[in-house]
């Protein structure tokens, strides 16, 4: 990630940025670079560890992994005339009100199974 020689060329000042800019704390005082650069150098390490552990985020088990398996399955799948309706939708066009409620729904949840399946398929590598 960072080295020490290319944090020790920077200011306070840059390094606190830095910091800010990933949402680190200093070890020990703000008036000294080394607080920074501690914090710089080893928050990576310090996140794996974490992750290691448990902490934090953390990956799911394998009843998590077949809940979002079997919303996907239970969402099952846009008939022809659901699929060219979320096609359109996708284009600008709308239905007039009331049925444009139930439009927008239909292409939410349509969102909404993609991105799980983009999610189980993320959580399965």
């Amino acid at each position: 990630m960072f080295t020490r020689s290319e944090l020790e060329i920077q200011t306070i000042q840059e390094l606190s940025q830095l910091c800010q800019r990933y949402g680190i704390k200093p070890t020990g005082s703000r008036g000294y670079k080394t607080s920074y650069i501690t914090s710089l150098m080893a928050f990576p390490t310090i996140a794996l560890s974490q992750f290691k552990q448990g902490r934090g985020l953390r990956p799911l088990d394998f009843a998590d992994f077949q809940a979002i398996g079997r919303m996907i399955e239970v969402m099952e799948s846009p008939t022809d005339e659901q699929a060219a309706l979320i096609k359109i939708t996708l284009e600008g066009r709308r239905m007039s009100y009331p049925n444009r409620y139930d439009q927008e729904r239909l292409l939410n949840l349509h969102q909404a199974k993609m991105l799980l399946e983009r999610a189980f398929a993320l959580l399965s590598q």
